[in-house]
């Protein structure tokens, strides 16, 4: 049962301001907008009182030390990441059981391994994380990035493979930029954000450039290849071809779902872009020039589940595309790949494609297209990156290696050779682990409007045997899918007596661009009519009960559930909601939110306001209802989304709610010097202990069991 916690009687102070503004003729409340600055007093001395408010609540939480211990001996598994082979080389990700931080790992041709880049070593304090790397052509330089205190500002260096030396860094601004080597590792393309001073105030997250660099020189005297005169919003990525000879850049403004292309031959004397799709065009489109030297397009114009098409890179536009494999039905394109040998004439394309989220892999016929046959997987699971060697690399041009998880399987890297009847295990998770014996399944329900929803249910039967709690998640956004993955926090919820779900809302990538297209914009309710659809069912068919329903989402799928509790507080037990989105009136004016409006729209907009006003969570706090308790988690180094949508909304909540704070608490857990995304094992341990020992509290769920 619920454990009522003595101590809570009041919740911090927080003046209510009369501040009702007219917008597009909607009078629009914000009582707490002062604690939209983390550097007035107020502010400060809110945060403060709210910490200690926390902190003794989550300390006093039953079955803390069950559960971090069962959390830590399930990370153990440690993780392994698809090699990327450069001339019988191979590099790839390793973290072993122990580990704060997954390091990048150099494998010889003789077998022979050692650790290229350990940021453990780097920085003691555990607060700095590695964002990317990539290899040039030959293998013997390492583009590296790095950002500190979750600030996602990334540094990138350059190492010498061979003698473990800096060649050059840091070169700031980069933020997760993608690294276009040519062959013989003397220059790269990469993408970089202009001075901060020589952009307007407001706008230093944005304002990115393609530019070419020569290694050792000072990046200050780089070239822009692209980027000048465009929307300042504008995300770039690069690829170059093995030869050297072409560079694909692709560009989409901030987080739409339209892609531009543009193509440059970089043998002609004068190396000029040119466009291969507008963004004008609505569709997604990746591109690069594979080892056939055909432009290959991965693109959902007309095709929103996508489709694969082929070019001759000197005639790159949609008018001279051929389309290799059509669009499927029931199934989503995620990725293509060239395996075997093409000057032989034996290669084949490996399609990956996810069918209702689980992940299928097909071979087809590189000249015609023609289907062949499936590679057969493990299990309903996911895989996460395909790669393939290059052409310098002497053997294994027939295999092809996947990384491999589902709900039970740490991810490891799974190899197939062309011919054989199944793929075999290359590099298993490095730490062994006792996963609990769980029941996993895909379950079909239909939403408010008839439509089909799909979720995952992990648990200890089949069936539903007794009502049990039960802890729903989701992200409805973006075009972002939940997929079937190995997660320590759902096996211990599961180990414990609980069942867990993750539910494929619409608003999301799993049924592809329509489906997406069906849970953003003036279609957002959509979403949170799929989630409590989901919950409805769950309890309809005896998994559980509303006193024993929790949810949890973060970023776009904390918007999910703090719309969740204001729609439908009935019908939620437990919430955490992790730097959440919030007051979806003013989102766009801090940090990257100008980015989203395409997702949610604009408060600029009269049409658009009032979507938003529908169902924006800060908005909809009506005083005297009885919430659910609810945890906001937030991280003062956040760059996507600010901390005051979360100190407002639970300002607002401790205001308004009739429940009884020392049952149904409403706290705010702070964090400084991590952000949105990358943390050290020990502090997302952490941050699971207390917002799963917060949730468990609330719904019954005994973590002591973890204990035996």
């Amino acid at each position: 049962m619920t454990k009522a916690l003595p101590g809570i009687v009041t919740y911090p102070k927080a003046p209510r301001l009369d501040l009702v503004e007219d917008l597009h003729g909607h009078p629009v409340a914000d009582p707490y907008r002062w604690l939209e600055d983390p550097a007035d007093q107020r502010t400060v001395d809110w945060s403060q009182d709210q910490d200690a408010l926390t902190g003794a609540w989550l300390s006093g939480l039953p079955g803390r030390e069950p559960l971090e211990s069962r959390l830590h001996e399930l990370l153990r598994a440690g993780s392994v990441g698809v090699p990327v082979w450069r001339s019988g080389r191979a590099f790839f990700t390793r973290r072993a059981p122990g580990e704060e931080h997954p390091s990048v790992w150099l494998r010889e041709a003789d077998g022979s391994e050692r650790v290229l880049i350990d940021v453990a070593a780097l920085d003691e304090s555990g607060s700095t994380t590695l964002d990317t790397w990539s290899p040039s052509r030959e293998g013997t330089l390492l583009a590296y990035q790095v950002s500190v205190g979750g600030n996602e500002h990334s540094l990138l260096h350059v190492l010498d493979v061979d003698s473990g030396e800096l060649v050059e860094g840091p070169i700031d601004r980069c933020r997760y930029s993608p690294i276009g080597w040519l062959p013989g590792g003397a220059e790269f393309f990469y993408v970089r954000q202009v001075p901060a001073d020589q952009v307007p105030e407001g706008e230093e997250l944005f304002h990115r450039r393609v530019w070419r660099h020569r290694v050792g020189t000072d990046p200050s005297t780089d070239v822009v290849v692209h980027g000048e005169g465009m929307d300042p919003t504008y995300y770039f990525g690069v690829s170059t071809s093995q030869d050297g000879r072409w560079l694909v850049v692709d560009g989409r403004r901030g987080t739409t779902q339209r892609e531009a292309v543009w193509i440059c031959d970089l043998h002609q004397e004068t190396p000029a872009m040119r466009e291969v799709l507008s963004d004008s065009a609505g569709a997604r489109c990746d591109a690069w020039v594979a080892a056939d030297g055909r432009l290959y397009l991965l693109t959902t114009l007309d095709a929103p589940r996508g489709r694969l098409c082929v070019a001759d890179p000197e005639h790159p536009t949609p008018e001279a595309w051929t389309e290799l494999v059509p669009e499927e039905d029931d199934s989503v394109l995620n990725d293509a790949h060239l395996l075997g040998d093409v000057h032989a004439h034996n290669a084949r394309l490996v399609l990956l494609r996810t069918r209702h989220a689980v992940s299928e892999l097909h071979l087809h016929i590189p000249e015609t297209g023609a289907h062949e046959g499936v590679v057969p997987l493990p299990s309903t699971g996911s895989v996460h990156g395909l790669s393939v060697v290059d052409a310098h690399t002497p053997s294994g041009a027939d295999t092809l290696w996947l990384g491999w998880t589902d709900f039970t399987t740490p991810v490891c890297v799974r190899a197939f050779r062309l011919g054989a009847a199944e793929t075999t295990l290359w590099a298993a998770a490095p730490g062994s682990v006792a996963v609990p014996d769980v029941h996993t399944q895909q379950l079909a329900y239909r939403s408010a409007d008839g439509t089909v929803v799909r979720m995952f249910v992990i648990s200890r039967s089949s069936h539903p045997d007794q009502p049990r709690p039960v802890l729903m998640t989701g992200y409805g956004g973006f075009a972002v899918s939940r997929r079937p993955g190995y997660n320590s926090s759902a096996l211990a919820w599961v180990q414990a007596g609980g069942v867990w779900v993750v539910v494929s809302l619409r608003g999301g990538g799993e049924e592809g661009e329509q489906w997406h297209r069906a849970g953003m914009r003036e279609a957002k309710q959509n979403v949170f009519d799929d989630f409590h659809a989901a919950a409805e069912h769950l309890i309809r068919t005896g998994w559980t009960t509303p006193e024993q329903l929790a949810i949890m989402g973060g970023s776009n799928g904390g918007l999910l559930v703090g719309a969740a509790l204001t729609q439908r507080p009935e019908l939620y037990r437990a919430v955490v909601c992790s730097a959440p989105l919030l007051d979806m009136v003013r989102y766009e004016r801090f940090l990257l939110g100008r980015l989203w409006a395409e997702e949610y729209g604009s408060a600029s907009v009269a049409e658009e306001l009032a979507w938003l006003l529908a169902y924006s969570p800060y908005h909809r706090v009506c005083e005297d209802v009885e919430y659910p308790t609810v945890l906001f988690t937030v991280f003062e180094s956040d760059s996507r989304v600010d901390p005051n949508h979360a100190r407002k909304m639970c300002a607002a909540l401790q205001h308004a709610t009739s429940g009884d704070p020392t049952k149904r608490p409403v706290l705010i857990r702070r964090e400084t010097e991590v952000g949105h995304a990358g943390r050290s094992l020990s502090r997302g341990v952490r941050l699971a202990v207390d917002e799963l020992g917060f949730l468990a509290n609330a719904v019954g769920l005994d973590l002591e069991a973890l204990s035996t």
